[in-house]
């Protein structure tokens, strides 16, 4: 049986100023389940992720986060539902001016209530998951990308959310430590059925990870394809999503379907 939806999209509008991003998209994530975003440049990927953890609000449509509509609901409701997830930014978002275990610390603190020596404990257990056990009182600036990006997840799921939503978890970092994220991100997946929402232009991490795609297409407003990136690759009747996928050029006319 398939899992339910645990974030629901419905007649999604997203726009700057009169510019008109992503036009009537419908979108179910599955519970458990993981998702990569993908598709060209400008077409709306991050526009679609801000609107998922509720950064911004949509011209027109719907975002409901296990039953909750987050674009109309109490702001008590609206933290409810932020409590569910985790994200991870791109340039991982560490405050420079604190350690990663202040860093680490910061949404306990802010969410959970607990007494100081338990987020302290912890907090050691997120560095000790993450292999920064060695590291709580470096600043970010005094670390490398890698360990970066494992200190920015450390937090995104400090709170164990539901849902993680990750930026580009691998740019700017080597094959071998790309490949050791990917690797971790399934086991996160597969240890606790954290469902992930990936966007990311590497091939690799998408085949490695990625159990679904959907493509967005700056020229359609939405999504062009939905599917098993393996089956897309050689089957999509969309000659786009087969070149992206293959990372083929193609032709002027192509670039227009």
């Amino acid at each position: 049986m398939q899992n339910p939806a645990i974030i629901e999209v419905r007649n999604l509008v997203a726009r700057y100023g009169d510019e008109v991003i992503l036009d009537q998209v419908n979108l179910d994530i599955l519970e458990g389940e993981i998702l990569v975003i993908l598709g060209p440049s400008g077409c709306g990927k991050t526009t679609l992720l801000r609107h998922l953890v509720g950064l911004n609000q949509p011209y027109e449509g719907t975002v409901r986060i296990e039953g909750i509509d987050i674009t109309d609901c109490t702001e008590s409701e609206f933290h409810q539902a932020l409590r569910k997830l985790g994200v991870l930014f791109q340039s991982s978002a560490l405050f420079g001016s604190m350690t990663l275990a202040e860093n680490i610390a910061l949404p306990i603190v802010e969410y959970s209530g607990l007494p100081r020596n338990a987020i302290n404990n912890l907090v050691r257990m997120k560095l000790c998951q993450f292999d920064l056990e060695n590291y709580e009182a470096y600043l970010p600036s005094e670390i490398s990308g890698g360990m970066k990006k494992r200190a920015g997840l450390a937090r995104a799921l400090a709170l164990s959310p539901k849902i993680l939503f990750l930026d580009e978890p691998t740019a700017g970092l080597d094959p071998i430590k790309s490949a050791e994220i990917d690797q971790l991100l399934l086991d996160i997946n597969r240890a606790v059925g954290t469902t992930l929402v990936i966007i990311t232009h590497e091939l690799e991490s998408i085949f490695a990870v990625a159990g679904r795609v959907i493509m967005l297409d700056k020229g359609n407003q939405g999504i062009i394809a939905d599917g098993d990136p393996r089956y897309l690759k050689d089957h999509s009747r969309n000659p786009l999503v087969r070149r992206f996928l293959n990372r083929t050029a193609g032709s002027n006319t192509e670039n227009r379907i």
